[in-house]
């Protein structure tokens, strides 16, 4: 029997085994991800012999591990019948999705949405940045490099001084009225709080002594690192194309993609992310089984 629960710390380990294992690229299937927004998207986990099950709100997680996928999807199929709940899979990649096609044709309802696609960057592009594409960014950066600014690695030392400017970010840009924001602000904050027992890369960027952005993430497959959280204060002219360049060449390394993940939506991140130039889009799938 299926027993569902909140993400531990300690549950790191045989989770990142896993899902290692299968080796999924959306931002989604990764630890940190799960553990900093189990209590806003109501996440559970489940261990099913070497599967991690995952699900939320909207539905369950494909599984991800190794062994019998068709038993494994049957028992999610039984607990839900169990539990009177509907038998939905959510955030999936195509070849799972076609997965479930197979095994349940004409039954499995398939529905997808540009809007939570992620954005997938070639690490080479976003640490070079060449090309005409680029001449604004690479402008940008140049504004920026006219102040006297210093980059690091966030540690110890300073990560209390992120979670200042986490806090003064969120009264900038009125989290209190905005509740996504908001819970964004939450989950940043459970990162922080976590940074090193998450296992988390960041970087910071200061002017003039001043924490003026900072950025983190962490490994999602076994070619893309993932960006979680980029926050910089518009004081200074270039400061995001700064630290997305500087964290990249200084603090992740044997990435050959970089997931900027979705845009939700909003039109304004949506031309942030496009500006990037993506080389593709990850995307992700809904199948509801009758």
């Amino acid at each position: 029997m299926l027993e569902f629960r909140p993400v531990l710390l300690s549950d790191k380990p045989w989770v990142d085994e896993l899902l290692a294992h299968s080796d999924f690229r959306g931002c989604e299937y990764t630890f940190g991800n799960n553990f900093c927004w189990q209590n806003i998207y109501d996440i559970k986990i489940c261990r099913y012999k070497d599967f991690y099950l995952l699900k939320n709100a909207n539905g369950f997680f494909f599984p991800a591990g190794k062994g019998d996928i068709a038993e494994v999807i049957s028992e999610i199929g039984r607990y839900c019948k169990n539990n009177n709940m509907p038998f939905n899979f959510t955030t999936m990649n195509k070849i799972s999705m076609l997965t479930l096609k197979e095994m349940y044709g004409s039954r499995a309802e398939v529905s997808t949405n540009p809007d939570y696609y992620d954005y997938i960057y070639s690490y080479e592009d976003l640490t070079e940045l060449k090309g005409k594409k680029y001449h604004a960014k690479r402008n940008h950066i140049s504004r920026f490099s006219e102040n006297n600014w210093t980059y690091e690695e966030i540690n110890e030392s300073n990560i209390e001084e992120c979670k200042v400017m986490n806090d003064e970010w969120c009264r900038r840009n009125g989290c209190s009225e905005n509740p996504d924001k908001a819970d964004e602000i939450c989950a940043v904050k459970i990162g922080l709080d976590n940074f090193n027992a998450l296992g988390y890369k960041g970087g910071l960027i200061r002017v003039n002594g001043a924490v003026q952005a900072f950025t983190f993430g962490e490994q999602t497959n076994s070619d893309t690192f993932v960006v979680h959280v980029e926050k910089a204060f518009t004081d200074f002219q270039g400061a995001y194309p700064m630290i997305n360049k500087q964290f990249l060449v200084n603090s992740v390394s044997g990435a050959r993609y970089i997931n900027r993940e979705e845009d939700m939506g909003e039109e304004n991140l949506r031309k942030a992310k496009q500006s990037y130039y993506p080389c593709f889009m990850e995307e992700k799938f809904r199948v509801k089984i009758d």
